[in-house]
């Protein structure tokens, strides 16, 4: 079992119940996030219910990429990571030429190169020893370009699943083993302000499927399988107009 799992962004949405997730199935963690308090607050709450566990909290913005290698460096000491999931992210976005660049040029800065430095920093600790699982989180909007306020928060996700397809390549057949995890619609503190959006699913579930095809170390997950698998093929084939319709 990969005893020991870093999780960034896990102060809110679908990181934090990765971490109840996760400690309930016996996972030593580490917990990272801009947001320290709600960490304090998830660390006790996942103590209490499972006193068998260790819970470690570091504040950490992905956008500072010399702290994440500070932070990366420090829980390796503390716990040797066995596992590490890059899941901090933004949605953030305008349609493009609207006069929001600020926007998606900060989605993109956390989505991608946040992520980008969280990779380096793991595969510093992973490569040293020659094991390790390292876990991208990305979505199922990266499997085409989006329109409107979603083109550059889809934009990065494919960069992202682009990345880890790369690492995946370098590291065939060794021990570091690497996962793509495409989330379909999944209620979470993102999203929370946007209205009813067909297919969506409760957060509870939803991360029950993407802890089961992490632990399951898929090189790619489509999560909740139904209906995100067949779905899938379709939105990579589809014609634009097609494609138009079924956003």
């Amino acid at each position: 079992m990969r005893r020991n799992i870093l999780i960034t962004g896990a102060s809110a949405g679908l990181g934090a119940e990765m971490a109840r997730q996760f400690a309930a199935k016996g996972h030593n963690l580490v917990l990272t996030a801009r947001r320290e308090d709600r960490l304090q607050e998830l660390r006790a709450e996942l103590t209490e219910r499972h006193q068998g566990i260790t819970v470690v909290v570091h504040s950490l913005d992905v956008n500072d990429h010399e702290q994440v290698f500070e932070v990366f460096r420090k829980a390796d000491a503390e716990l040797t990571l066995d596992r590490i999931i890059v899941n901090a992210g933004l949605g953030k976005g305008a349609p493009l030429g609207t006069g929001r660049f600020d926007a998606n040029l900060q989605t993109a800065m956390t989505n991608f190169v946040g992520a980008l430095a969280q990779a380096e920093a793991a595969l510093e600790l992973f490569r040293a020893r020659n094991a390790g699982h390292l876990v991208f989180i990305a979505s199922i909007s990266a499997l085409r370009g989006l329109p409107k306020t979603v083109t550059t928060y889809a934009a990065t996700k494919a960069g992202l699943a682009s990345l880890a397809e790369g690492l995946r390549l370098e590291l065939l057949n060794k021990p570091i083993t690497v996962s793509t995890i495409f989330p379909g619609y999944i209620r979470s503190e993102m999203n929370e302000h946007v209205a009813n959006t067909p297919l969506i699913v409760d957060t509870v579930p939803g991360v029950r499927a993407i802890v089961a095809a992490i632990e399951a170390e898929k090189a790619k997950a489509y999560v909740p399988s139904w209906p995100w698998s067949p779905l899938a093929r379709v939105m990579r084939f589809a014609p634009l107009p097609l494609l138009k319709r079924m956003i």
